[in-house]
């Protein structure tokens, strides 16, 4: 089996790269939601961050992915075996049913032996690890909403053909596409933790770079990989730290008014956008080294938490990412980025 392209030899991409650590760090933000050019790294960047991550602890033969702590939803055995795996990466493709999501009856066991069996969906496989849908926007929208309910709840529920199945499903959710191509609901995008945008490296440099590490990956995957081992183990270890101070990580009452201020003077319905905003930037503080969430915390990811909850102003042509800018700028009486 090949090694995956590892994270830390990816050329710029330095926004997405940063979301998906945060996630990594702290999976309850719901996900990140990629939006831009074709092979642009996105798949590429998830799949190297996932071989990088720790090991996960799992029964053995368990579909589910099971942990330790986490009650058997198979029942097959009163001891269970436990053995270490790489976190999984699941692909879900436009043409999956939802069946094929969330689980079925297994029809070849019932048929064959009269035994009335489930057989586990993709939701299953990817517990405790990554789910990746390319084009998502693209997808059926009954299928996105459950995928993002199930990520939300933390557990897949399946009622048909008289089984009645609970398991675990905690996993990031990872979606990607061309908004050219087609957009996704607001009620959709709202569901999304953090949003990003992606583009072509638009420096000769970059671009030289990009062409020389695909090669020499392609030319010998294992040795390429090597070069990069303590590149990938430094980001790991401050992953690992990064999630115990998330734990304890302080946050004040100035910090959260501030938070509910700037999504106020955005017109951000609910407070979804408030919960992302304090979660991903207690995340970030934790990558950092910080025990204590700071404004600037706020100010470093408040475009990725909040340009895709934005209304849609006909009157004002500027990109979400500029609004942000823009209330950040009022708000702090300071000038932020192109403001």
């Amino acid at each position: 089996m090949v090694a995956p392209f590892p994270f830390s030899a990816i050329v710029g991409q330095d926004e997405m790269k940063e979301a998906l650590l945060l996630c990594a760090i702290e999976p309850s933000l719901g996900g990140v939601l990629v939006f831009g050019d074709r092979g642009t790294g996105k798949s590429t960047a998830i799949r190297g961050l996932a071989a990088l991550l720790p090991e996960i602890e799992v029964r053995e033969d368990c579909p589910y992915n099971s942990a330790r702590t986490e009650p058997d939803p198979t029942a097959r055995k009163p001891k269970p075996q436990f053995t270490k795996v790489r976190m999984p990466v699941v692909d879900l493709p436009l043409s999956a049913t939802e069946d094929r999501v969330c689980g079925a009856l297994d029809l070849e066991r019932a048929l064959v032996s009269g035994e009335k069996a489930f057989q586990p969906g993709l939701i299953a496989k990817a517990h405790r690890g990554f789910l990746y849908i390319d084009e998502v926007n693209l997808l059926e929208d009954h299928l996105v909403d459950l995928l993002l309910d199930v990520a939300a709840s933390g557990e897949n529920i399946v009622e048909r053909e008289g089984l009645s199945v609970r398991h675990p499903a905690k996993f990031v959710l990872v979606g990607s596409g061309n908004p050219e191509e087609g957009e996704l609901r607001p009620q959709l995008l709202d569901r999304f933790g953090l949003s990003v945008d992606v583009r072509s490296p638009d420096h000769v440099d970059d671009r030289v770079a990009v062409i020389r590490r695909r090669e020499a990956y392609e030319r010998n995957p294992d040795e390429f990989v090597a070069d990069y081992q303590d590149a990938d183990e430094a980001i790991c270890n401050s992953i690992i730290a990064a999630r115990k101070r998330v734990k304890r990580a302080k946050i004040s009452d100035h910090v959260l008014k501030f938070c509910a201020t700037l999504c106020m003077r955005l017109g951000v319905d609910g407070l979804r956008g408030e919960l992302t905003l304090v979660r991903a930037a207690t995340a970030h503080a934790a990558l950092h080294g910080r025990a204590s969430v700071k404004k600037d915390d706020v100010m470093a990811i408040a475009a990725q938490a909040l340009r895709h909850r934005l209304r849609r102003d006909p009157l004002d042509d500027a990109g979400s990412s500029v609004r942000v800018e823009r209330a950040l700028s009022d708000v702090t009486g300071q000038q932020v980025g192109h403001a």
